[in-house]
């Protein structure tokens, strides 16, 4: 039987995660359809990511491996556009027709942007410097244009508007929150709670504008400001608008599907007299109502699940009681039922301290809970769930419900918390879940965090799952060995990982598996790190096992989100010749390249090669690869030096060639980006850099480690002054094999010279504390020595499908 499902998201997802629970992956022969090319992500979490707390990777709930495993076909990038009920087919944008028995619909919601003039531009679409928050692609557009920019004006005081504000800010903007509305999050907090976080949030230093609507987006050529509509204006250089969120139905309507804010269902959550259509999540409409938040979206897929698989053709979704519990910019907040009295004999007990960011107040009709709010404070949101969820009997004395006099307290209600009561809404994860995981032999916190994911959503709930793992495991839980792992599937720290690896003998990601994880299995998620390490290792003996690679890696391209990738030739230190232009620009017209771009690394990247077009590329182009793709040495990124600049101290361009052509294509836990500068002046931005080379007075080089200047931002720490050169090459080599050796997967210079400290690496690479700088020379030059050209391979491929095509293109908008 054919299930297909149009939508990669959370909701969608998590319905074909219920029903392959019930066995429905050999019933069901299941096809998902994303807009986006990616797996499944938590979008909760773009707030991290774009507050520079999360990496990307953290955010994906499946993986591509998911789908595979589960032998589930993802069209990821690919739109359907309309649904014919009557032939069970749906259309897509790729012209391809798809049959279905059962159709879930899960398209979910966008963002809703109010027509303001000056917000879009014709036949462009938004004006520039102007974003929604809504896609992983939101959060890199935001992200990019931030960093050239320093004023940006957000519109909307809700959850969204407000992650979005704390998020910007963290990446040094000054933020205006503009919302149309009397007090923050008037969605869910009373007038009084609204104020208290209102306060909270201009102490982070953001200042919020109430009662203002945004009547026009300034700036001809881009955004200048806004005007509002009491005349008066803000200058920024972005908008972002977080206004709020519509259910996303129109393919439902354009297929001719009940629809009025949502697709309509029915208990079991099928489309009105479709039986075998079913809508879940924000785009579905259940007795009048739709969803913003993710607990009720997990109630309906579970109920979905059971209808669908038949495990229970009884099962029933009746409606969600809403209980909200977020750190909102850095503020926690927890809001449930309604926010304040409705009726004349409604109880209305509050507590507020504002100077101390609290707020506190629950609503009582008829001797139960129907509503609660908590600002700062959140102490007691389990209990006050618990109660709320299932209409428990309060203490006489209201206040209890607020403050531990005598009732229970925070420590006790987790005892005391019902198996059903939700604790994480991100991922709807109950109390039950968690203490079965804990009784069924996973014993820490972050294991169980891993079985469940609860945790890895808004992180809200951490110390609440935290006291539950601890309370199902009778005061003891364990501490999670596997943090200290190199790589999930392997449970050795990486010292004993590389003296097992060097004693074995093993050169392979395969032989790793086999001799060193539990039962032989292989992990996908640890293939890529194992890679990386084995050829720090072995060098030039390293067995290379070609699904051991990232698809980057398979191709040496860097992957784009149309499924086309970019190709960059090797410039080194910056310089290219008249010829190697001419070569460049004829490419570019063969092949229709539809971008070139000079990059921040002094090199110009070709956006929009087709996969099959790889080798041909390359083969024209006549020059090496400049891997910007993998984990690997970059670039060095040089200014001119003595030759034509008027404060030259040193020749930097000849020293960066000279780095770049020693080191290129080390392989490393993370990227290495080099620059040297040929004075203070530092044009290079060497300061900034993995490593740093200034030229100083009297001839000497100053060498840095440890810069950043991307998502993080941290100046290198000094490693050395050096007379030569020469000093220069070998003292990088070493520090960048020393690097390679001990730093952590994915773990960047930036990271890893604070976490050892800048002194111990000095003592190691420079003094020689530990005897072995002469080892790291040795098995660094090992490793140049081994270096071979990655493009060659497109005379000979690797594999009869390597450069074949397989993900499906999109157009880039």
């Amino acid at each position: 039987m054919r299930l297909v499902v149009i939508g990669n998201g959370m909701a969608g997802v998590r319905a074909v995660e219920e029903i392959l629970a019930r066995g429905g992956g050999e019933r069901f022969d299941i096809t998902i359809f994303g807009d986006e090319p990616y797996g499944n992500y938590n979008r909760i979490m773009l707030s991290e990511v774009l507050a520079g707390n999360e990496p990307e990777d953290a955010i994906f709930l499946n993986g591509l491996a998911w789908y595979e495993e589960n032998g589930i076909t993802l069209r990821a990038g690919v739109r359907v556009r309309r649904v014919n009920p009557f032939a069970r087919k749906v259309y897509s944008d790729d012209r391809g027709v798809t049959r279905y028995d059962k159709l879930i619909i899960a398209t979910g919601s966008v963002p809703y942007v109010p027509d303001i003039p000056g917000m879009r531009v014709a036949e462009r679409g938004f004006h520039q410097g102007v974003f929604t928050f809504r896609t992983i692609d939101d959060t890199r557009n935001m992200l990019r244009y931030a960093k050239g920019h320093r004023r940006a004006v957000v519109i909307g005081g809700g959850l969204l508007g407000l992650e979005a504000a704390r998020g910007l800010q963290n990446h040094g903007l000054d933020i205006t929150l503009v919302h149309a509305g009397g007090h923050l999050m008037n969605q869910q907090l009373d007038a009084q709670a609204g104020a208290v976080l209102k306060r909270a949030v201009e102490r982070l230093g953001i200042r919020v504008e109430l009662n203002a609507r945004t009547s026009a987006v300034e700036g001809t050529e881009k955004v200048t400001g806004i005007g509002l509509a009491d005349g008066r204006s803000i200058d920024c250089d972005m908008v972002v608008v977080a206004a709020g969120i519509r259910p996303n139905a129109e393919l439902a309507r354009a297929s001719g599907l009940v629809v009025e804010r949502g697709v309509v269902v029915d208990d079991q959550m099928r489309a009105v007299d479709e039986p075998d259509i079913y809508a879940v999540g924000e785009c579905a409409q259940h007795r009048g109502k739709v969803y913003g938040v993710v607990a009720p979206l997990w109630e309906q897929a579970r109920v979905l699940a059971d209808h669908i698989t038949g495990a229970d053709p009884a099962a029933a979704y009746h409606g969600s009681r809403v209980a909200t519990k977020l750190k909102v910019a850095g503020v926690n907040v927890a809001a449930m039922g309604v926010a304040g009295p409705e009726r004349e004999d409604d109880e209305f007990v509050v507590f507020a301290e504002p100077s101390r960011g609290t707020y506190k107040s629950v609503v009582v009709r008829d001797g139960r809970l129907i509503g609660a709010t908590l600002v700062g404070d959140v102490d007691k949101v389990a209990f006050l769930s618990q109660t709320f969820d299932q209409g428990l009997p309060l203490p006489e004395e209201r206040v209890r419900l607020l403050f531990d006099l005598g009732g229970p307290s925070a420590e006790t209600s987790v005892a005391e918390l019902s198996d059903d009561a939700q604790v994480c809404n991100c991922n709807g994860v109950s109390k039950r879940t968690l203490v079965e995981t804990v009784r069924g032999g996973v014993r820490s916190v972050t294991g169980v965090a891993a079985k469940t994911r609860a945790g890895k959503g808004c992180g809200s709930c951490r110390s609440l799952v935290e006291q539950i793992v601890d309370w199902a495991a009778g005061g003891a839980a364990e501490v999670d060995p596997s943090a200290n792992w190199y790589v999930p599937g392997v449970p050795l720290a990486k010292p004993e990982l590389m003296a097992e690896i060097r004693a074995r003998g093993l050169k392979s990601v395969s032989a790793v598996f086999a001799t060193l994880a539990p039962g032989g299995a292989e992990d996908a998620r640890s293939k890529m790190g194992l890679a990386s390490l084995l050829r720090v290792m072995w060098a030039e003996e390293y067995v290379d096992e070609r699904d051991a690679r990232f698809i980057n890696d398979r191709v040496h391209a860097n992957i784009q989100r149309d499924g086309t990738f970019s190709v960059v030739p090797q410039m080194k230190g910056g310089c290219t010749t008249p010829d190697q232009l001419r070569r460049i620009a004829d490419v570019a017209d063969k092949y229709r390249v539809p971008l070139v771009k000079v990059t921040g690394g002094q090199r110009i990247d070709l956006l929009g090669v087709r996969k099959e077009d790889l080798p041909a590329v390359w083969a024209d182009l006549g020059m090496p690869s400049g891997y910007a793709y993998g984990k690997s040495f970059r670039t060095v990124k040089t200014c001119v030096g003595t030759d034509f600049c008027r404060y030259g101290l040193g020749d930097s361009t000849a020293l960066g060639i000279a780095l770049e052509s020693t080191y290129q294509g080390l392989e490393g836990p993370g990227k290495m980006k080099l620059a040297v500068t040929g004075c203070p002046r530092n044009c290079a931005e060497a300061y900034v850099k993995d490593v740093g080379v200034v030229a100083v007075e009297g001839g000497r080089w100053e060498i840095y480690v440890g810069g950043a200047a991307g998502a993080h931002v941290r100046k290198g720490d000094l490693l050395a002054t050096v007379a030569t050169p020469e000093e220069v090459v070998t003292l990088t080599g070493r520090f960048l094999q020393y690097y390679r050796e001990n730093a952590n997967w994915l773990e960047r210079t930036y990271a890893f010279v604070p976490r050892v400290g800048a002194d111990h690496v000095r003592a190691v690479v420079v003094d020689d504390a530990e005897g072995i700088a002469e080892r790291l020379d040795r098995d660094v030059q090992a490793a140049v020595a081994a270096y071979r050209d990655p493009w060659l391979e497109g005379r000979d491929p690797a594999t009869p499908g390597q450069f074949r095509p397989a993900l499906p293109l999109i157009e880039v908008r």
